[in-house]
């Protein structure tokens, strides 16, 4: 069976005036569907570029990557984007909320550009929010929410158009170590009892220990740990 991800060869390099500078390269990595991968590494060794070449939010310089059977290369713009609005779900270290926004509205945010109906779009904010154990606070805007409560509306945003995998970037670097945990257990939860497939960014080996397999980034090659 193929892999959910799948990269082969894959470099990137920007440019800087006249000079190439290399982020990534030669890189080859298989993910599966229902994995929980943590990329580490130190500060400049890739992780964040890697992440945003899987979400299509870049493109290599070279090299395939492959999703769901699908060569990101060979969409244009605008089908990349609604493939990323259907398949991709994001987490990002700041939440990315929407301050004006409750916690319910700043959910069905990918939702408002699907050709799901207001039923619909309402029934998978609910269930989403309810997944995160915040149905109760739907109607609350992020400035009444905690850092863990806000980290959790946006897992359900992640969560709610019911993407192939989930991204996360850093997830919870801003938050303490009580709401980090707690956010890192449902992570947890949610990839071992509904099978949610996770590629986290992350820079603390304690977060790292919840994934089920940490693949190391060195110089913009990868290297799994034992």
């Amino acid at each position: 069976m193929s892999a959910l991800v799948e990269i082969r060869g894959l470099y990137k390099s920007y440019w800087r005036g006249a000079s190439e500078v290399p982020v990534l390269s030669d890189l080859s990595l298989d993910i599966a569907a229902g994995e929980f991968v943590a990329l580490m590494g130190p500060s400049g060794s890739g992780k964040t570029t890697l992440l945003n070449l899987i979400a299509g939010l870049d493109r290599p310089t070279r090299g395939s990557l492959r999703i769901d059977g699908r060569e990101l290369a060979d969409f244009a713009e605008p089908e990349l984007d609604r493939w990323r609005n259907r398949r991709v779900g994001f987490i990002f270290q700041f939440y990315n909320l929407i301050p004006v926004l409750s916690a319910f509205e700043n959910v069905e945010i990918p939702l408002l550009i699907s050709d799901h109906g207001a039923g619909e779009r309402r029934d998978r904010c609910e269930a989403a929010l309810r997944i995160v154990g915040l149905a109760h606070r739907q109607d609350h805007r992020p400035g009444e929410l905690s850092g863990g409560e806000q980290q959790r509306v946006a897992i359900a945003r992640a969560l709610v158009n019911d993407p192939l995998l989930v991204l996360a970037d850093e997830p919870t670097g801003d938050l303490d170590s009580e709401n980090a945990e707690e956010v890192l257990s449902l992570m947890a939860l949610l990839n071992r009892q509904a099978g949610t497939t996770f590629v986290m960014v992350t820079h603390d080996p304690r977060a790292a220990a919840r994934a089920r397999r940490i693949v190391q980034l060195e110089k913009g090659r990868l290297a799994e740990t034992p």
